[in-house]
């Protein structure tokens, strides 16, 4: 029987969620911080003439059955809505520029006005005296130099990209002196070096040459990898130092800048103050919780819009125009009656999540001692809001909240749990902060290694295993033993 290779069509039905324009650019509200929500909002009613500023007044809100009157009467007379608005073909006013992400909201960022590193770079070089061929290649290793203030290329590669790129033909010495020529005259000191070692050493050349700025070049030089290794011993015994000569090199080599180009450095998010979100005041055992909603303002429907719909409404039969009108008026106002309700439900899931979590934490929250901080997990918050997950890691990634203790993120009240000696849940921040201290406090000449750090941990009831120690320690960034040793 020969094969049967002919096509066959089968129909199924299969569930699926997906999310509309709408619930996107809900989610997009949810996650805004205040200053982001701020910037929305002024957008909007930029975009939005159905938008305005100014307290609601539900009176002259024309209600849905007016709305569904209004549709009624132009049924009447011939008029279908969705000749006009289909759902293919929402219109674009209601989906751009609004499911973008923070990455690509970069016009919304406070920046900082002064110079850039490579603007200093090119106003030093205007003031040495070169060669325009000297000019040109010095123009070309400063835009090699990157916002740390390094030179990460060596000189023969720059030799054969200026040739191509720039057209000038420079020998491998006549790069060399370029580069020492900066490295040596422009600041910050330590500029334009290949590596750390060079940085370093290039800023103790620029200092008043004492005893200890020398040997500490001359560590540098000659026993940088036993020096980064904290091999201290082994320098001591080379040169023949006592403690007090080493702890000088030490010294010095800490006041030097590692990243020379930093102090340039136009990193927008650096000096960007934090906004909270959440204002929590505690006074005589009460805790209070409020939005920061100082400088966001109340929105409404434009009352323009109203009216003009209203008088529409009054007329008996309409035109083409008029009808086009009435759609226009009537989109606008259903995505403004839209936002304002989107800002709404934010605000009180916001503040439904900050009651729970200030109720889970509420000894905290009293106090202010982090080792009253309870297990907390995003399920634990869901659970007693009746949000998924996901809303609460939403507000707990992207807010803030103004406490008695200071400004912190959400996420600082979270903590998963271990059980101590004694059978309790104890939360890993308390166990975090034990371990701080015990490494603040141990003898810096002879630090703790993990195995000690275990002991020391199971003598204050918290049992827990090396590789855990490890962890936290990468966690908190303290490095191991060795590199914490101090002479």
């Amino acid at each position: 029987m020969p094969a049967n290779n002919s096509l066959t069509q089968e129909t199924s039905l299969k569930q699926r969620t997906t999310l509309t324009p709408l619930q996107i650019q809900e989610i997009r509200i949810l996650e805004y911080p205040t200053l982001e929500l701020e910037q929305r909002i002024e957008r909007e009613v930029e975009e939005n003439p159905g938008l305005e500023v100014g307290s609601e007044e539900t009176e002259n809100v024309p209600e849905q059955d007016e709305y569904e009157s209004q549709e009624d009467a132009l049924q009447n007379d011939d008029f279908d809505l969705n000749d006009y608005i289909s759902d293919d073909e929402t219109p674009d006013y209601r989906l751009r520029s609004n499911n973008t992400s923070p990455d690509d909201r970069q016009e919304d960022i406070p920046f900082s006005v002064g110079q850039s590193f490579q603007e200093q770079m090119l106003a030093q070089l205007g003031l040495l005296k070169l060669s325009p061929k000297e000019r040109a290649v010095a123009q070309y290793v400063i835009g090699n130099i990157d916002e740390d203030g390094y030179l990460r290329r060596a000189p023969e590669q720059l030799v054969d990209d200026i040739v191509f790129r720039a057209g000038v033909n420079v020998t491998d010495e006549e790069m060399r002196h370029v580069i020492s020529l900066i490295q040596t005259t422009f600041e910050p000191a330590g500029v334009c070096a290949c590596n750390l070692q060079e940085c370093l050493i290039l800023q103790l050349r620029r200092k008043q040459q004492t005893p200890a700025v020398q040997l500490a070049e001359q560590i540098l030089e000659k026993r940088y990898k036993e020096f980064t290794a904290h091999h201290y011993q082994k320098i001591i015994e080379r040169y023949g130092l006592t403690d007090d000569q080493l702890r000088d090199v030490i010294a010095e080599i800490q006041k030097l800048n590692p990243k020379p180009g930093s102090s340039y450095s136009s990193d927008v998010y650096q000096n960007t103050a934090v906004i909270p979100d959440f204002i929590i005041e505690v006074e005589e055992g009460q805790i209070s919780i409020a939005l920061n909603n100082a400088n966001i303002p109340e929105l409404r429907v434009n009352r323009e819009f109203n009216e003009i719909l209203q008088t529409y409404q009054a007329q008996p039969t309409h035109t083409k125009q008029e009808k086009d009108t009435i759609s226009f008026i009537k989109d606008r106002i259903d995505s403004a009656r839209w936002f304002i309700d989107a800002i709404k439900q934010r605000n009180e899931t916001l503040l439904r999540t900050m009651r729970t979590i200030v109720a889970i934490q509420r000894d905290y929250f009293l106090n202010g001692d982090e080792t009253l901080l309870k297990p907390m997990i995003l399920k634990d918050v869901a659970d007693r809001t009746g949000f998924d997950i996901s809303t609460i890691s939403r507000v707990s990634n992207s807010k803030f909240a103004q406490t008695p203790y200071g400004i912190f993120p959400l996420r600082h009240f979270f903590s998963e749990s271990m059980t101590n000696d004694e059978g309790e849940e104890v939360a890993t921040r308390a166990i975090k902060n034990t371990l701080q201290t015990i490494i603040n406090e141990e003898d810096k000449q002879h630090p703790l290694n993990d195995d000690e750090l275990v002991e020391k941990l199971k003598a204050k009831g918290y049992p827990i295993a090396r590789r855990t120690i490890a962890k936290y320690r990468m966690q908190m960034g303290i490095p191991v033993a060795r590199l914490r040793k101090e002479i």
